[in-house]
Order: C-alpha cells, then structure tokens, then sequence
C-alpha cells in the first residue's frame, strides 16, 4: 500500500464527550475516515502517521440525517467511523497539536 493512499484515510478525529470518555477509560481514539477506507488501512495509516501501535479498529457507517433547510428537505452526507484502540502505554494527544 503506498504511502499516499495512507495520508488521505485519516480525514479528521473525532472530539466530543463519548470520544473523550472512550480516551480516558478504554485507550480509544475515533477518527472520521474516507469511506473506502477498510480495518487494516486505518490501522496502518494510525501507525504511520502517529507512530504507535494498534491492538484493535473498529469501523461503523453512520448515516447522514435527513434535515429541513426552511421548507426545502435534504439531508447530510453519509460519513464512516473509526474506533481505534491503542495498545498498553500508546497515547494520542490532541490538545497539544501533533495533527
């Protein structure tokens, strides 16, 4: 797999309460992916990019919500998600800006 194909799976992670509480009590970390992207290639890119190491990826489609926009319908994308856990003593700190 080359190099290129890895940067682009990682789109952006994911920071609200239940990724923040999956960091704290499980090792977790959840990024938003391309939707191609498959188990192994995230956990490649994971490593690579953040120079750590995986023990488990978990991926789930989330389905965009249909919305009103005034009185038109619509709806948002359809996204992918990535569970990733690291291994015993592996961190990813977001705050500090390594993205």
């Amino acid at each position: 797999m080359n190099d290129e194909r890895l940067f682009q799976i990682l789109v952006a992670p994911v920071i609200s309460e239940k990724s923040t509480r999956l960091a704290d009590k499980h090792g977790q970390v959840v990024f938003k992916v391309i939707p191609s992207a498959t188990k192994s290639e995230v956990r490649k890119a994971v490593e690579k990019v953040f120079k750590v190491e995986v023990e488990s990826v978990q991926v789930v489609n989330v389905r965009g919500k249909i919305k009103r926009f005034g009185r038109t319908p619509g709806a948002r994308s359809n996204w992918k998600k990535a569970y990733v856990r690291l291994k015993e003593g592996h961190d990813i700190d977001f705050a500090e800006g390594h993205v």
